[in-house]
């Protein structure tokens, strides 16, 4: 396979990364990365513009022509035109934006536009964690929770371009809790880092750190792993409800593994474990030994998946 040069770009609510990534090598190429605020609240016409700018500049900094625009955006995606479908009260006005016929009006390059969750899992799946799997479930757990099941190379997209909401999956630990969706009792308001940060206030941790910021992630982690126990009963529940809900998609979707990745899956043991207990008290014995690891390639993943679905296709038939 000859070596072909991206643009690449990862838009998310709060930032956009725009690089260049080379595919055809023994590994992707991911350089020449900048990254500037999504300032997403200005409106999706800013977003676009700001979008925009960012991959003419790339094409500025490439040392030959590259191929095409490779683009991984938050909201729901048709990944046929590239138009975003929607989005949410975080990106206001970012849904019905025509973004990859934007693109390509504005550079000149022709434009492929997926999800950024499936970005990330594409990534994984033919570069990282699952390189050498058939098929893995890659699930991200940070601010939010998202996923997608990926088989021999090609990401499950749905009747409605929605597959691989695990976040949105009931949970019964969340019971009567309400999701950011509208509904109640899914799994990421538990098990998402704003939840993991709630539960140990409510359960008498501290709102603020010592310098005086807010109650961060990292910062309920290192007091667990001093024994906190507001820390340890946060970190457990969010573990074991997201564990019980993996064990539950491998039950359906049999998986070759799982690939987690995210900042809540760099929790210390008492998170690990307790997800495990979880995984271990839903999947049936012939998922029960599915491998669970981390993802490989950190933020560098959306690109590479973005770039990729730009030459080869995440999704059958599209």
């Amino acid at each position: 396979m000859d070596t072909k040069t991206i643009v690449s770009v990862d838009i998310g609510g709060t930032k956009i990364a725009c690089g260049l990534v080379t595919l055809g090598g023994e590994a992707p190429v991911v350089e020449s990365v900048v990254k500037v605020p999504t300032d997403a609240q200005l409106g999706g016409e800013h977003v676009l513009a700001t979008v925009i700018e960012q991959v003419k500049a790339a094409i500025e900094r490439c040392d030959g022509d590259p191929v095409g625009v490779g683009i991984s955006s938050a909201g729901v995606v048709n990944p046929r035109n590239g138009d975003i479908t929607y989005a949410n009260e975080l990106m206001p006005g970012w849904g019905g934006t025509a973004l990859g016929a934007e693109v390509t009006a504005a550079c000149g390059l022709p434009c492929r536009v997926l999800n950024d969750v499936h970005a990330h899992a594409l990534g994984e799946a033919r570069h990282g964690g699952g390189r050498d799997a058939s098929s893995c479930l890659v699930v991200a757990v940070g601010t939010g929770i998202g996923g997608a099941f990926v088989e021999h190379g090609h990401i499950m997209l749905g009747a409605h371009d929605e597959a691989g909401h695990i976040g949105h999956v009931c949970c019964p630990a969340a019971a009567g809790v309400p999701c950011s969706c509208g509904a109640s009792a899914h799994l990421e308001p538990i098990a998402a880092g704003p939840g993991i940060i709630r539960e140990y206030i409510r359960l008498g941790g501290d709102e603020l750190c010592a310098d005086g910021t807010p109650m961060h992630g990292a910062e309920i982690d290192a007091r667990a792993a001093a024994g906190d126990e507001a820390a340890v009963g946060a970190e457990h529940r969010a573990g074991l409800a997201l564990g019980e809900v993996l064990g539950s998609m491998c039950n359906m979707l049999d998986p070759a593994c799982v690939i987690l990745s995210g900042s809540v899956a760099q929790c210390g043991p008492n998170w690990s474990n307790a997800m495990a207990e979880g995984f271990k008290s839903q999947a049936m014995p012939p998922v029960a030994t599915t491998p669970i690891v981390g993802g490989e390639l950190g933020g560098d993943a959306p690109l590479i998946g973005a770039a990729e679905n730009f030459v080869s296709s995440g999704y059958a038939g599209c």
